[in-house]
C-alpha cells in the first residue's frame, strides 16, 4: 500500500485527461508545498459522494485517479494547478485529514488493448462526437466534437469517457471498468442515455415529453 495526498473533488478525473484546479484552501496549499519537490509531483483525485469541496468532512468514493502536476501558476487569492490523469487507484483506508487529506491506496491494474475492439471503439467515438456536437447546440461544452484523441487506443478510450457529456455518477461508474470492452460499452450506454435526454421536450406543466410520445387527448 502507498500513502498518497488526496484531493476530493465534485468531478471525476480519468487517466490521460487533463484537469485545471484553483487551490485556495490552506490544507491544499500545504499539500502542494509538500509534493512540489517530488518527481513527479502527484496526488490522488476522488469524487465526493456527499458534502462540499470546501471545508472538509465530505464522504468520498474509493476509486480515483493519480494526477501528475504539469504546471503551477500563482495568482492573487489562489494557486492555479494544471495536472494530467495518470493511473487509477483504489482507496483502502483514509488517514487523518490533518494537515491535508491522505489515504492508503493501491494501484488498479491498467487496461489492455485488443485489436478486436476496433469496431466497438469506432462506434463509441462516433457516438460521443455526435452527442457532443448535438449538446453544443443547447449549452457550451467543455470539449469540442473534433478534439484529437491519443494514438494509443487505451488512452483514447479513457479520453472518450472523459469528453462524453456525462454526469459524475456515470463517470465514476466508467472509472471502475475492468476492461477496455467494459469501458467502451459503458461509455456507449451512458452516452446514448445522455443523447436521449437531448430530445426531451419539457412541457409547460414541467413534465418531459418525448418526440415519439403521443399527445394526451382530453378525456384520456
Amino acid at each position: 500500500m502507498t500513502v498518497m495526498p488526496m484531493f476530493p473533488l465534485g468531478s471525476v478525473l480519468f487517466p490521460s485527461m487533463p484537469t485545471a484546479l484553483r487551490v485556495f484552501e490552506e490544507r491544499y496549499i500545504v499539500m502542494l508545498s509538500a509534493i512540489l519537490g517530488d518527481e513527479p509531483p502527484e496526488f490522488g483525485i476522488v469524487l465526493i459522494e456527499r458534502g462540499s469541496e470546501v471545508g472538509g468532512g465530505e464522504q468520498r468514493f474509493p476509486i480515483g485517479t493519480v494526477a501528475q502536476i504539469t504546471r503551477v501558476e500563482t495568482s492573487e487569492g489562489f494557486i492555479g494547478v494544471i495536472a494530467q490523469g495518470d493511473r487509477r487507484i483504489e482507496v483502502t483506508a483514509w488517514l487523518d485529514d490533518d494537515p491535508y487529506p491522505r489515504a492508503e491506496v493501491r494501484e488498479v491494474p491498467a487496461l489492455e488493448w485488443n485489436d478486436e475492439l476496433v469496431p466497438l471503439f469506432e462506434r463509441a467515438e462516433q457516438l460521443v462526437r455526435r452527442t457532443i456536437a448535438r449538446a453544443s447546440e443547447f449549452v457550451e461544452q467543455q470539449w469540442p466534437a473534433d478534439i484529437v484523441l491519443s494514438d494509443d487506443k487505451v488512452e483514447a478510450s479513457w479520453q472518450l469517457a472523459g469528453i462524453a457529456p456525462l454526469g459524475p455518477l456515470d463517470q465514476v461508474r466508467l472509472l471502475r471498468s475492468t476492461s477496455v470492452s467494459e469501458l467502451l460499452s459503458a461509455t456507449i450506454e451512458a452516452t446514448e442515455a445522455a443523447a436521449e435526454m437531448l430530445t426531451v421536450d419539457w412541457g409547460d406543466d414541467g413534465f418531459p415529453t418525448f418526440p415519439d410520445e403521443p399527445e394526451a387527448r382530453e378525456g384520456d
